[in-house]
């Protein structure tokens, strides 16, 4: 399910906004790429070309290979040889693995967090969740994606543990790829919009355990979803 931000996301563009004109700079090719990868313009295994890349955002050479180097970080491309870089693909085991440890992290911030919430921390998560909103009725998959990390960004930042913190949004980093799969599904838009409405009703309940389990059942369906689509790329 598309779920935590990543510290390296910037604050979501209104709903229905236009694709952003060429680039000419290291961090907005880098957002651009990403952008393209989360959102399925790009698939794993697809090869990243400096000459390419060099001729879509007018950048020299040395400057594509900063881009490539970030990717590369963030967890959204890799380099193989004899081949060069190419977006990232994951084996199952690494899939499964990394999802377990994220449900660790994730549930036990569930377990942390203020529950109610203060009420203005509770309506900064609301506002949040109705940019999103508007975003999955725009079906502007690239609003969608920015809103939904701003709204687990928000929700996690409610826990006051900073190295738990720190160690969900490593861990939602290196699976990038993997969590907004999906979202070129417009089913998948509706159950996460439903059930950000869900956890946010929970927090204003006071329903700890409730939280919890919704923070559990909400990563699986993108992990799911990723071994379904890729299921050619698993034999490694």
């Amino acid at each position: 399910m598309p779920d935590l931000a990543s510290p390296d996301i910037a604050v979501p563009p209104p709903p229905g906004a236009h694709a952003p004109a060429p680039v000419h700079d290291v961090a907005s090719a880098v957002a651009a790429l990403e952008e393209d990868i989360v959102l399925n313009r790009l698939h794993p295994r697809e090869r990243l070309t400096e000459d390419e890349l060099m001729q879509r955002f007018g950048l020299k050479r040395h400057a594509v290979r900063d881009v490539l180097a970030e990717l590369t970080r963030l967890g959204l491309a890799e380099r193989r040889k004899n081949v060069g870089a190419e977006v990232r693909s994951f084996t199952v085991r690494e899939v499964m693995e990394l999802y377990a440890v994220r449900e660790l992290l994730e549930t036990e911030a569930a377990r942390q967090v203020p529950c109610p919430p203060a009420p203005e921390d509770l309506q900064r998560l609301i506002e949040v969740q109705r940019q999103h909103d508007a975003a999955v009725a725009a079906e502007d998959p690239r609003a969608v994606f920015r809103t939904n990390l701003a709204f687990h960004q928000t929700l996690f930042g409610l826990c006051e543990n900073l190295v738990l913190q720190k160690a969900i949004q490593e861990y939602a980093r290196q699976t990038h790829s993997i969590r907004f799969s999906t979202l070129v599904s417009a089913d998948y838009r509706s159950r996460a919009r439903h059930e950000h409405w869900q956890m946010i009703e929970a927090l204003r309940q006071g329903q700890r355990d409730v939280l919890v389990a919704l923070c559990r059942e909400h990563i699986t369906p993108s992990r799911d979803g990723y071994l379904a689509a890729n299921r050619h790329l698993q034999e490694g």
